[in-house]
């Protein structure tokens, strides 16, 4: 099975089973290009390997993967049913997708996750938002580096995550003048 036929497959799978998702597709992450992640109550990435892949990059797709994901996914075709678990720590599920989709391991959360780097996947204006919300300061001519230690240093790690996933989830790319009409 090819990546573009896994992708309809498990996008149509999570798009009917949870009340409330976004997902986001080609995002870079360090120096990774995340296939897809999912934006729920956390941040869920997704690596596909479809039947026609190999796992040469895969040791460093994991570890951009747990620095920026909650938890991760190894989505496989069918040929790689039996060899995934062995490319994989402990704590990434598996998911099979041939005629049927099937969780062959639950994802536990990433222990390298870090804040600094789930903040990275928000753009300026979003950082700012959060700001505003806890009466902190805009900080207009600082980075977003500096507005990214600030959100860290100012706010509950729990509540950040919650206000990162709202932000995503409210993205407006037409807004943005990302996308022409």
């Amino acid at each position: 099975m090819l990546d573009p036929v896994i992708r309809d497959k498990l996008f149509f799978q999570l798009e009917t089973t949870s009340p409330k998702i976004r997902i986001f597709e080609e995002v870079i992450i360090g120096s990774s290009r995340c296939d897809f992640f999912t934006v729920t109550d956390k941040l869920t990435g997704y690596e596909i390997k479809s039947d026609a892949d190999s796992y040469t990059r895969l040791r460093s797709q994991i570890k951009n993967y747990d620095k920026f994901f909650n938890e991760n996914y190894l989505v496989v075709g069918e040929s790689h049913r039996k060899s995934a678990e062995r490319h994989l720590p402990d704590h990434w599920g598996i998911i099979v997708v041939g005629q049927s989709i099937e969780k062959l391991r639950e994802a536990k959360p990433s222990p390298k996750v870090n804040m600094t780097s789930q903040l990275r996947l928000l753009w300026k204006r979003e950082q700012r938002n959060i700001l505003k919300r806890y009466s902190l300061p805009k900080y207009p001519q600082k980075s977003r580096a500096f507005i990214t230690k600030k959100l860290i240093d100012c706010i509950d790690s729990e509540l950040l995550l919650g206000e990162i996933c709202s932000e995503l989830f409210e993205r407006d790319y037409v807004a943005e003048g990302f996308v022409k009409l």
